[in-house]
């Protein structure tokens, strides 16, 4: 990389500091519990909106890989998520009315919270719908992970974002409140991915799966991206570019070998498609507080109305980690 893109890129990230310290304006305390954190917690931060029927498998799944502390922006929720996350013994919790939008989608928020509460801790960075699972999740806590990181002198851990979908339309089976969401969507693509490399920020960029074979099967190269780095030995130095798929300073972002090896690496199982999904993806267009108009959310919402089958005679049906290893979505590396 050429010196001059180098001092754009350090401008860039100074900006994005200087912009989540102007947007904590926005943010009011509902329930600050961050003098519980200790110096080795593990933190997951979120941001959400009327996510309730989501929040109880949420927290309980995090709470059994070992996250010590929740750092959460409810973003005007009107369904019980801000009551209901202000009880909770182990949350620290912000509201806000501002637009979610003119916050890069949640990030500045974020980004500041990190910054102001994160810096040495590990750091997981999640949505409701998204759950961490990394090489032997079913027999190591996260801080086996985090430990083996510092060890290995390494800051971030990329995992791909995976959609899981149910056999048969999205809206039969009813999705309830506390329900492990992987009972119904237990299937996925184990293929059909495309990944080119993003030259400016250095990190690999994903796209396929059941979004782009059917919500965005005439233009794929506007589906989502699923290339993520969640999981961060957070610094005040450090920032979020564009939800989590880049940071700065770029040197985050190399979470794999360019060399033909594999580093360790992890998937975000992605719980979207459930019965609420329909309902959900004509609120988000509404309020069109997406990236591009909310054109995601069109494409979502004109897609759900059928009640969409997902599955295909490719899916497979979701069993643990190794067999993500197997399928080559996920990597243990020389981790042993």
């Amino acid at each position: 990389m050429g010196v001059w893109q180098s001092y754009r890129l350090r401008l860039q990230r100074k900006r994005w500091r200087i912009r989540a310290l102007r947007k904590r304006r926005e943010l009011e305390v509902v329930q600050d519990r961050t003098a519980d954190i200790t110096p080795s917690d593990i933190l997951v931060f979120s941001t959400l909106r009327n996510e309730l029927v989501r929040l109880p498998y949420f927290l309980e799944y995090y709470r059994k890989l070992g996250i010590n502390h929740f750092l959460i922006v409810d973003n005007d929720s009107d369904d019980g998520s801000r009551e209901y996350l202000q009880e909770q013994p182990d949350v620290s919790l912000w509201t806000t009315t501002a637009s979610y939008k003119r916050a890069r989608f949640g990030v500045d928020w974020l980004n500041w919270l990190q910054r102001k509460y994160a810096a040495g801790h590990w750091t997981l960075v999640v949505d409701p719908d998204e759950f961490f699972v990394y090489p032997f999740c079913d027999t190591r806590p996260i801080r086996a992970l985090t430990d083996w990181l510092d060890a290995s002198s390494i800051k971030s851990f990329g995992a791909m974002l995976l959609d899981m979908y149910p056999k048969g339309g999205i809206n039969d089976t009813p999705y309830r409140m506390g329900q492990n969401p992987f009972e119904i969507a237990s299937w996925f693509d184990a293929g059909n991915y495309l990944i080119e490399k993003n030259k400016r920020f250095g990190n690999l960029w994903i796209q396929g799966g059941p979004r782009t074979r059917v919500f965005f099967n005439d233009a794929p190269e506007k589906s989502p991206a699923l290339n993520k780095v969640p999981l961060v030995k957070w610094d005040k130095r450090y920032t979020y570019v564009s939800s989590t798929h880049m940071l700065l300073p770029r040197g985050l972002n190399l979470v794999y070998d360019e060399w033909g090896g594999e580093k360790a690496s992890g998937v975000l199982l992605h719980a979207k498609f459930l019965n609420t999904f329909a309902a959900k993806a004509q609120e988000e267009l509404r309020r069109r507080q997406h990236f591009a108009g909310s054109m995601e959310y069109k494409a979502y919402a004109e897609g759900a109305t059928d009640n969409p089958d997902l599955w295909c005679k490719w899916s497979e049906k979701y069993i643990n980690w190794r067999q993500l290893e197997i399928l080559g979505l996920m990597s243990k590396g020389n981790w042993a």
